[in-house]
């Protein structure tokens, strides 16, 4: 897998927490460097942390599933890029009821848009990632676009508010990137296999 490639996929990961970071932003109103902080830090270490574990669980049986790991591979980011989309299209309205300031609110909030996260540290392993220094790289690249889109999209959430996260579609475009990312690596293995 290419830098380039996970840098794509760092970002279509971090779309969940910049959408919800823009709504934790409106909800903030002003800058307030505490929660933002604490917010984008959590949301980072979060999107770090789930490709770990998900490699670490996936690496012990890799070996007896390679005939079919990049349709695997294919399979989850497809799944999670079209889930994206899918949800990128519902009608939903602005409203949020939760306090981001609160520690416990940012905990589940990082847990649950991590979980996506999770999935593509499975393709890692069915990748050919073999060993933990060939995946801290991506980890830290992953966190890293977490932390700074969390961060980002408060502050957009506090000056814009909810008609910039409607015209925004976020989530539609990082769901985009992942199935094209999937293709690409069925694609690939698929001319090497059989062209």
């Amino acid at each position: 897998m290419s830098g380039l490639e996970i840098w794509l996929i760092a970002v279509g990961l971090a779309m969940d927490c910049f959408a919800v970071s823009i709504a934790s932003g409106i909800l903030l109103k002003r800058m307030r460097w505490s929660p933002m902080l604490r917010m984008a830090i959590f949301f980072g270490f979060f999107q770090a942390l789930m490709p770990l574990v998900g490699w670490a669980c996936a690496s012990t049986f890799s070996h007896l599933i390679e005939d079919v790991d990049h349709w695997i591979a294919f399979g989850i980011l497809a799944f999670l890029g079209g889930r994206m989309v899918y949800e990128s299209l519902k009608d939903e309205e602005c409203r949020h009821d939760y306090d981001p300031t609160r520690l416990k609110v940012v905990a589940i909030m990082a847990i649950a848009t991590s979980i996506d996260a999770l999935a593509i540290g499975v393709s890692f392993a069915f990748l050919g990632m073999k060993e933990v220094s060939a995946i801290l790289p991506s980890v830290g690249i992953i966190g890293f676009v977490s932390f700074a889109l969390s961060l980002v999209g408060l502050m957009l959430g506090i000056r814009f508010g909810c008609g910039f996260a409607g015209k925004l579609k976020a989530e539609l475009w990082g769901g985009i990137i992942l199935v094209i990312i999937g293709c690409k690596i069925l694609i690939e293995h698929l001319i090497q296999h059989y062209g």
